[in-house]
């Protein structure tokens, strides 16, 4: 297809793909690739996920490094605009300009006669990694040594991933007229106890990823201002830097000193320690990846990307051209490099 990397990316961006609406943005690109494979003698295939959703994965030979990234995007969805310095609009660099960048270093290492790797795009990163897990169960996994798994880090390789540690707490109580408050139980009043000693939690600290932190994401309940609340819940998540232990501890004694109250967690993503590259630069990041739910399954994994994650989930999403540009270097270069390091051609980076 005649398009340059800024078109493609403005082109992904313009496909809605809020997770779990990823049917659409996986079509577009098994028929790119499919057209790019047909060129090149490579195959592309799907990994089923769920109904309508599906993981798509291409590959060149008997893949040993495996380029990968998410096609979902955070709500809610904006199309593409682009001026001399940036593609903009949802997914511009979380992470459908890292699809493009990863595309045309496919594009770039085919034309150099490299072969033996592969690209893997999955649904569901921003939720729950549904589709990595799939991925990882798949007859697929377990073939290739090295994964590099994209992700907005200013073109930095990530040497540290901070974990996450998702709950839901609810609170029960009982109704009465707010003239009466002494007939009922507030469980917005509950809740907000709960919190209050969820948020004194003192937070491990880490030397190489920093502080862990809290965020009280959602908080809802109650019925009317002149009702007292039978109902209130609220979602917080944790990001972790160490074992979660002493936090899941935290949050089951402060639901425990509340009557009707209890916490149910959503999900554990753990904190990693990852590999560096010879001749990147080096960051650590706050956020969480698909690489803990691929559970290795397919390679030792890097992880690095253009774009900032400061910028993405935000209104004013962005990436900047010139480090689209550099990725397609970058991940041609971490390629190879594998490849000859699996065949033994260079030391451990």
């Amino acid at each position: 297809m005649a398009m340059d990397i800024f078109a493609l990316t403005r082109a992904l961006v313009d496909i809605e793909s809020v997770t779990e609406n990823e049917k659409r943005v996986g079509d577009y690109l098994f028929a790119y690739l499919s057209e790019m494979a047909t060129r090149t003698n490579g195959k592309v295939e799907r990994i089923a996920v769920a109904a309508g959703r599906d993981n798509v994965y291409a590959a060149w030979g008997e893949p040993t490094v495996v380029m990968s990234t998410h096609m979902d995007t955070v709500p809610p969805f904006f199309g593409s605009n682009a001026d001399e310095e940036f593609v903009w609009g949802r997914g511009s660099c979380d992470a459908k300009g890292i699809i493009a960048s990863m595309i045309f270093a496919a594009e770039k290492l085919l034309a150099a006669g490299t072969r033996n790797f592969g690209v893997l795009f999955v649904v569901g990163e921003e939720r729950n990694s549904a589709g990595a897990k799939a991925a990882a169960q798949s007859s697929l996994a377990g073939r290739t040594k090295f994964l590099i798994n994209g992700e907005p880090t200013d073109n930095r390789v990530a040497v540290g991933s901070k974990g996450a540690l998702r709950f839901e707490i609810t609170a029960r109580g009982k109704l009465a007229h707010s003239a009466y408050p002494e007939l009922g139980h507030s469980a917005i009043h509950s809740l907000l106890d709960v919190l209050n000693d969820v948020r004194k939690l003192p937070l491990p600290q880490d030397r190489v990823l920093g502080p862990a932190t809290l965020n009280v994401g959602t908080i809802a309940g109650g019925r009317a201002p002149n009702v007292v609340a039978d109902e209130a819940h609220a979602e917080i998540m944790f990001r972790t830097v160490s074992d979660p232990a002493s936090l899941r501890e935290g949050v089951t004694d402060a639901v425990a000193r509340q009557a009707g109250t209890e916490a149910h967690e959503v999900l554990h993503t753990p904190a990693l320690t990852l590999g560096a590259f010879d001749g990147l630069p080096q960051t650590t990041v706050a956020f969480t990846t698909d690489i803990p739910a691929l559970m290795g399954a397919w390679g030792e994994p890097f992880l690095i990307g253009p774009g900032s994650i400061h910028l993405a989930h935000t209104a004013e999403e962005r990436v900047p051209k010139k480090e689209l540009v550099e990725a397609v270097e970058i991940y041609a270069r971490m390629t190879t490099t594998l490849l000859e390091k699996a065949k033994g051609g260079v030391k451990k980076q």
